[in-house]
C-alpha cells in the first residue's frame, strides 16, 4: 500500500513537471528596479514587449567572465529583433572592477550594479554566478539557467519566442 502511494505520488509529480514543460506554464518575472551603470533605472514592468535575457554575474567569477562573449555574441545576433540583455552585477562585486570591466571588454548590452542585493533577492535569492532567466515579451520567466547556458539550446529557444506575438 505504502509502495503504490509512493508510486502513485512520484507519477504526479512527475506529470506536473512535464505539463508545465509542455504546455509552456510561466511564472511573471518578479518585480524589481535595476540600477544601470549610467544611473538610470529600468523595472521589470520595462522588460515587456522584448524578449530579455537577465543574468546575474560577477567580475570574480571564472565562468562568468569566460561566458559574457557567448553573451555579447547573443545579443548583437537578436538584439534588432526585439532582444535584450540585462547584466546583473552581484552585491559584492566592488562598483569600479564592474564599470572597469564593462568599458574595457567593451559590453553592449545595459549592465545594472545591485547594490543591495534586492535585485538578486527578488529573483529567487540568487547567489551562484552566473545564473541567467530568460523572459519571454509578456514579462514571464521561461527559462533558468544556473551555470553557463547550452548556447545553442538557449539561441533555439530565444528564436522560437522572438517568433511569439
Amino acid at each position: 500500500m505504502k509502495r503504490n502511494l509512493a508510486i502513485a505520488t512520484i507519477v504526479a509529480v512527475v506529470a506536473l513537471f512535464a505539463g508545465n514543460y509542455l504546455w509552456g506554464a510561466s511564472t511573471p518575472a518578479p518585480a524589481s528596479t535595476f540600477v544601470l551603470l549610467d544611473g538610470t533605472r529600468k523595472t521589470t514592468a520595462d522588460l515587456k514587449g522584448k524578449v530579455t535575457l537577465v543574468n546575474f554575474w560577477a567580475t570574480s567569477c571564472v565562468t562568468c567572465v569566460a561566458e559574457m562573449p557567448k553573451l555579447v555574441s547573443t545579443f548583437e545576433k537578436y538584439k534588432s529583433q526585439g532582444y535584450g540583455t540585462i547584466g546583473v552585477a552581484m552585491a559584492y562585486d566592488q562598483p569600479n572592477y564592474v564599470v572597469h570591466f564593462v568599458q574595457s571588454r567593451k559590453i553592449p548590452f545595459e549592465v545594472a550594479i545591485d547594490n543591495t542585493g534586492a535585485v538578486a533577492k527578488a529573483w529567487g535569492d540568487v547567489r551562484l554566478t552566473p545564473t541567467t532567466y530568460l523572459v519571454n515579451k509578456r514579462g514571464e520567466i521561461v527559462k533558468q539557467y544556473v551555470g553557463e547556458p547550452d548556447f545553442a539550446e538557449l539561441h533555439r529557444l530565444i528564436e522560437s519566442l522572438l517568433r511569439d506575438t
